[in-house]
C-alpha cells in the first residue's frame, strides 16, 4: 500500500453513491417525462403531495435545495400549474406554496412510478431496507459534521 492508496477512486465511498444517484435518476427521466416532471420538480411534487401545502423555507430546508435552485423550479411548476405560490398573509417575505387541482391530480398518474423503479432498482425488501437506514445515517453523521 503506498502513501496515495486512500486517494484511489475506487476507495472514494462517495464515488459509488454518486454513480448510482446519477444512474437511478437518469432511470427516472422516461417516467417522469409523461408526468412532464424532471426528478427535481418530481421530489418538490412527492413532498406537496403529502402535505399539499408549504413554504419555500421549509421546502428548501427539507429537499436540502437552495433558493437559486428553488424559485426557478418552483416557476416552472407554477407555469405548468401545478403549483400555485402566494405572498404570505402574516409574512410577505416568505412564500406560501400549494398544489393546484391539476397538480392534485397529478398524483394518480405518478402511483406507477415508485413501483417501476422498485423493479429496476431490483432490491428485496429487506435490503431496501437496509440501504434506506445506511444513507440516512451517513446523511445525519454529515450533517452533524457540520
Amino acid at each position: 500500500m503506498d502513501k496515495y492508496d486512500s486517494l484511489k477512486l475506487e476507495k472514494q465511498l462517495c464515488f459509488p453513491l454518486y454513480l448510482a444517484s446519477k444512474e437511478i435518476i437518469r432511470h427516472y427521466t422516461p417516467f417522469l417525462e409523461k408526468l412532464n416532471l424532471t426528478y427535481t420538480q418530481y421530489i418538490v411534487m412527492l413532498y406537496l403531495w403529502e402535505y399539499e401545502h408549504t413554504n419555500v423555507k421549509k421546502l428548501g430546508e427539507t429537499l436540502m435545495l437552495e433558493s437559486n435552485t428553488l424559485t426557478p423550479l418552483l416557476k416552472k411548476l407554477e407555469t405548468k400549474k401545478y403549483i400555485s405560490r402566494t405572498k404570505n398573509k402574516n409574512d410577505e417575505r416568505n412564500i406560501d406554496i400549494e398544489l393546484t387541482d391539476l397538480g392534485k391530480s397529478l398524483k394518480d398518474e405518478a402511483l406507477e412510478v415508485p413501483q417501476k423503479m422498485g423493479k429496476c432498482i431490483n432490491l428485496t425488501g429487506e435490503e431496501a431496507i437496509t440501504l434506506y437506514k445506511l444513507v440516512y445515517k451517513v446523511l445525519a453523521n454529515v450533517e452533524g459534521s457540520k
